[in-house]
């Protein structure tokens, strides 16, 4: 794009007008760049890539082409979300690809955090390479990153998810529209360019999905424990009032076990941590503290609903010192 870095002058994009201008220049800088080649996105359904294709769907069409891969580090009905919204829809010319077990088998047996999102990151780019070999005209990569990404990868704060290593004969240029906003930015300009409200206020989700939040090495059966007890805590975010005013909220299942006592016998099982916060611009987090009913009854649930989870634990951590995610 003709922008590479966030300008220090620039203005924070928190009105309509200053959306709608940013979207025209996007959309100018996007056709100057592609002309009538064909872009490949990465299609997550979450805020920034959902933005990102937006975007380019305005721009180019059906010359964008967004695969979504269900790596098996989904939240709980994420795959069929991101078909019915996109597909159905908007119209979005999507490939759907099934490659759980392809990462899940890679991933066995790795505890390191950033070991784990290079593996996630190459096996991505491996799937990518695949479909665009079974396609014609493709010379751009699509990617919803945006400023925090950038800023963290500088800083070594934590790997960043991006088109290196591509294959010699799949050297693709970089398409990154919403590259220098912060998340803030990029809501504003989602709901400036009609996406609903259910995507554009989606909780952000980070690339390794919840690879990062199945702390150490990860298991089919812990992972099954962070998806199922992630999707109670949105249940009852929502039926509490809390959905779209926490900007995050998710469990962690980390790789230790606890005594615990169900139904009279003894337990040996994983604690089931929640993180809520609130933030700006992801630099800085609050933590949201939540009402003790709240709290009450999601360990209630948690612990007699998800299978291997005796304790559930709250985190009051801000950032800094702790970063948004465990991994």
């Amino acid at each position: 794009m003709s922008i590479d870095v966030r300008p220090e002058s620039m203005a924070r994009i928190n009105t309509p007008e200053l959306a709608r201008a940013y979207i025209e220049e996007q959309i100018a800088d996007i056709r100057a760049q592609v002309g009538d080649g064909k872009v490949l996105l990465a299609l997550s359904g979450g805020v920034d890539s959902s933005v990102c294709a937006a975007l380019l769907i305005k721009a180019i069409g059906q010359n964008l082409v967004c695969v979504h891969v269900n790596h098996g580090l989904l939240r709980k009905g994420e795959p069929e979300q991101v078909i019915k919204v996109f597909k159905e829809e908007l119209g979005a010319n999507l490939i759907y690809v099934d490659a759980v077990d392809r990462f899940l088998d890679k991933l066995a047996g790795v505890d390191d955090p950033e070991a784990k999102r290079h593996i996630i990151g190459e096996e991505f780019i491996d799937v990518f390479a695949e479909e665009a070999r079974k396609l014609d005209g493709i010379k751009f990569l699509g990617q919803g990153t945006i400023w925090p990404d950038i800023l963290e990868s500088e800083a070594g704060i934590k790997a960043h998810h991006n088109a290196g290593g591509l294959p010699e004969d799949l050297q693709f240029e970089l398409v990154e529209p919403v590259r220098i906003l912060y998340k803030d930015e990029v809501r504003m300009v989602g709901k400036e360019l009609g996406l609903p409200d259910s995507m554009v206020y989606r909780q952000p989700f980070p690339g390794p999905g919840l690879g990062v939040r199945c702390v150490g090495a990860i298991t089919r059966d812990r992972l099954e424990a962070v998806r199922e007890s992630d999707a109670i805590l949105r249940e009852e975010f929502a039926k509490w009032g809390l959905e779209g005013k926490v900007w995050q909220y998710f469990t962690v299942v980390p790789d230790f076990k606890s005594t615990g006592i169900t139904d009279g016998k003894r337990t040996f099982e994983w604690p089931c941590i929640i993180r809520a916060i609130n933030t700006i611009d992801v630099v800085e987090v609050t933590v949201e503290h939540l009402p003790d009913e709240l709290l009450d009854l999601l360990a209630e649930r948690i612990t007699s609903e998800v299978k291997g989870i005796n304790r559930v634990l709250f985190d009051y951590t801000p950032k800094p010192p702790a970063t948004v995610e465990y991994e």
